[in-house]
C-alpha cells in the first residue's frame, strides 16, 4: 500500500472491534412491530429490515430508510440493533451490504479513531458506493408496484430518507445532492473532509459544494468528542435554503450509540426525526422545532438550527 492509505483501509481500521461483547440483538426494537432481517435476490448488495406482519398496517404505507455503514462497509448487520429499532417503528429499512458473522453485532468499535497523518487515496476502490443506495431505492419503488411482491402497495415511495454513520453519512449526502426523490438526510458522526479540493470521490462522490445542492431537509448528529464534529460544524455553516438541524451529544464519541441496547440515544433521535419528516408527526416535531424543543432544552445536547421554526 506504500505511504498512501486507501479510504476504505483507514475507515475500516477506525471501526476495528475492540471492546467487550454485548448481548445479541433480537428482532424487537422499541416500536410496536417485530422485525425480520432478510436478503432478496433483487438486492445483491443490500439487506432488508422490515416489520414482520405487513398486514398490521392496513392502508398505511411504510416510508423508506436507506442506511450506509461506517467505513463505507458492506456488512449490513453490524448496526442490527439500531436498524431493528428503526424498522420496528414502521419503516422499510434498506441497509448496504449483506449480513456478516453474528460476532460483528456483539462488539463495540473504537470510540474515537485517530485521523490519519498522511495522505489518503480517496479514489481507491471501496466496499460500498452511493449507487448501492440508489439501487435500493429503485428496488423498493419497483416492489411497491410488483404484483407478486409482499410489499406491493405497502411502501410510501414519496417519503425517502437516506442516512449513514461516518463514511456512510457521506454516501447519504451524495444522494441528497443528486437525487430529487430524497425527502430528508441524516449524517450521523459524519462530515465532509477538507481533502485538497474537498472531495471524497471514491466511496462517496461528495464535496463541500454538494452541501449547496441538497434536496429536502437534513440533520447532522454527532458526539461531543467526535473526530467528525469539526467537519459537521463546518458543513452546517455552509447550508442554506433547506431545513437543517445539528446536535452533538455530551459524552459520546465517533462510535455514537449504535451498539447500546436498541441503538441508544442516536436511534431515538433518528426515529423522532423520521417520524416528523416522513410521517408528519406533530409530537415528534417537538424534539426539534420551537423555542423550547426537546433537544434544545436537554443539557446532554448542544443544538443549532436553520429554517426550522
Amino acid at each position: 500500500m506504500g505511504a498512501r492509505l486507501t479510504l476504505t483501509t483507514w475507515l475500516t481500521a477506525a471501526l476495528a472491534l475492540s471492546a467487550p461483547a454485548l448481548a445479541a440483538p433480537s428482532d424487537k426494537g422499541r416500536g410496536p412491530y417485530r422485525v425480520v432481517m432478510e436478503t432478496n435476490a433483487g438486492l445483491p448488495r443490500q439487506t432488508v429490515y422490515r416489520p414482520a406482519n405487513l398486514s398490521a398496517f392496513g392502508k398505511t404505507r411504510l416510508p423508506i430508510f436507506v442506511w450506509g455503514n461506517g467505513g463505507c462497509d458492506n456488512v449490513s448487520n453490524r448496526y442490527r440493533s439500531f436498524l431493528t429499532d428503526i424498522a420496528s417503528r414502521g419503516y422499510l429499512v434498506l441497509a448496504l451490504g449483506r449480513p456478516g458473522p453474528r460476532s460483528v453485532e456483539h462488539s463495540w468499535p473504537e470510540e474515537n479513531p485517530t485521523l490519519p497523518a498522511g495522505p489518503i487515496d480517496v479514489n481507491a476502490p471501496a466496499n460500498s458506493y452511493p449507487e448501492d443506495m440508489t439501487q435500493a431505492i429503485d428496488w423498493a419503488v419497483a416492489q411497491n408496484g410488483a404484483a407478486n411482491s409482499p410489499l406491493k402497495g405497502r411502501i410510501d415511495t414519496g417519503k425517502i430518507a437516506v442516512a449513514g454513520h461516518s463514511c456512510g453519512g457521506l454516501q447519504a449526502l451524495t444522494l441528497a445532492a443528486s437525487d430529487p426523490r430524497i425527502t430528508t438526510t441524516l449524517m450521523l458522526n459524519s462530515g465532509v473532509w477538507g481533502l485538497g479540493s474537498g472531495g471524497l470521490p471514491g466511496a462517496a462522490k461528495v464535496t463541500k459544494e454538494s452541501l449547496k445542492q441538497i434536496h429536502g431537509s437534513i440533520a447532522l448528529i454527532n458526539g461531543e468528542t467526535d473526530v467528525a464534529l469539526p467537519n459537521a460544524r463546518d458543513d452546517f455553516s455552509r447550508l442554506s435554503g433547506v431545513p437543517a438541524f445539528r446536535a452533538d451529544r455530551k459524552g459520546v464519541a465517533h462510535s455514537g450509540t449504535y451498539w447500546l441496547p436498541h441503538g441508544g440515544a442516536f436511534a431515538t433521535v433518528t426515529a423522532a426525526w423520521l417520524d416528523w419528516q416522513l410521517k408528519g408527526d406533530a409530537r415528534a416535531a417537538r424534539w426539534f422545532a420551537g423555542a423550547d424543543c426537546r433537544l434544545c432544552t436537554d443539557p446532554r445536547w448542544t443544538v443549532e438550527r436553520k429554517n426550522i421554526p
